[in-house]
């Protein structure tokens, strides 16, 4: 273990905790603000950085705390304007963020990860192939979001002004450092941005689901469902062995009682697979059991999977059959193919 990673991440305290640390080494009271705005609104990528501090306070934090921040790797742009960045952690970790614009709407999102890896094994996904590592931090959750919001300036002009949970990694299986990141990004002294930006992405933990409306997260909540019947589902999502649809949809209902909140569903469309009329029925039942719309994903292949890509018409004759019956629908089309950024792509190749 090196010495940074010995010493107390000084991400991982509190305002408080931090003010109660620099007081007993003879720091006045207002110093620790002045750290922690360095560290969360300014971004700071060292204490060297914090250049209204004396430079013996620098030093003291040097040798009391590490900082331990997320590093660019590597940069690919779409020719559709979609770059995707890869992060370096400081164990030496690769995770991979997406900034998705809609220039036109003066969107910019990006789709973060919150884990090394990930442990769901979803067939059709190329991160669901690698194994879970670690859990990320949520100051490294924070840095995808602070580094990808400059770059989004830098290259459109732009602030960010939505954020997605659905890069590498189950959200709700990283809960802890989820919200953590969340309470940073929506606080007033971190990025300020308002919660209703925010979506979490889950393939469906019952459990954590109820948690997250307890918890008054105020965020929205995404629904990768992929499947409309136990079986299929079953057959390209393991996690649905363990939280069915029935206890899925039950977990949905309680979310939306708590935060009246409408789901999302990502519903990923696969040729001869999911994408009969009779699977959008399917589907149409559990829209009516709670508040929903559905984001209608077109298939992104990845290696040695057997999934095709649903023909056009397919798609549109299950998005019009959703929409007749009165179901918020959009077809997302993929953005960031040519650099396996779109969705289920993010596996640190290149």
């Amino acid at each position: 273990m090196d010495t940074a990673t010995k010493l107390t991440d000084i991400r991982t305290l509190s305002l408080e905790e931090l003010t109660s640390q620099l007081i007993l080494t003879g720091e006045k009271k207002f110093r620790a603000k002045q750290v922690y705005q360095w560290l969360w609104e300014k971004g700071a990528r060292s204490f060297d950085d914090m250049t209204n501090l004396s430079l013996e306070l620098r030093e003291k934090l040097k040798e009391r705390y590490s900082l331990l921040v997320v590093t660019e790797d590597k940069v690919q742009r779409s020719n559709d304007g979609t770059i995707k960045s890869r992060f370096r952690l400081h164990d030496g970790h690769l995770i991979e963020s997406v900034l998705i614009p809609v220039v036109a709407d003066d969107r910019f999102t990006v789709c973060v990860s919150s884990q090394v890896g990930c442990s769901l094994t979803c067939t059709f996904c190329a991160t669901g192939r690698m194994k879970r590592l670690r859990n990320l931090t949520a100051a490294e959750i924070y840095d995808q979001v602070f580094l990808v919001n400059q770059q989004c300036m830098e290259t459109y002009g732009k602030p960010l002004t939505n954020i997605v949970y659905m890069g590498m990694g189950e959200p709700l299986l990283a809960y802890k450092e989820v919200v953590g990141s969340i309470d940073r990004i929506t606080s007033h002294t971190g990025l300020h941005m308002a919660p209703r930006r925010l979506t979490v992405s889950t393939a469906g933990i019952a459990k954590m689901i109820k948690k997250l409306a307890d918890d008054d997260t105020k965020v929205n909540l995404a629904i990768s469902l992929h499947a409309a019947d136990d079986v299929k589902r079953n057959e390209i999502m393991p996690i649905n062995e363990s939280n069915n649809l029935e206890v899925l949809v039950d977990s949905l209902v309680y979310f939306y009682a708590k935060t009246k909140k409408r789901i999302g569903f990502e519903y990923i469309t696969f040729q001869d697979f999911n994408d009969t009329l009779e699977d959008a029925e399917k589907l149409y039942q559990i829209c009516k059991q709670v508040p929903s719309m559905v984001n209608i994903i077109e298939y992104n292949p990845i290696d040695n999977a057997p999934f095709r890509k649903s023909a056009e018409h397919n798609i549109d004759d299950f998005a019009t059959y959703l929409r007749d019956r009165g179901v918020m629908v959009t077809v997302r089309r993929s953005r960031g193919k040519d650099i396996d950024a779109a969705c289920g792509q993010l596996a640190n190749k290149g």
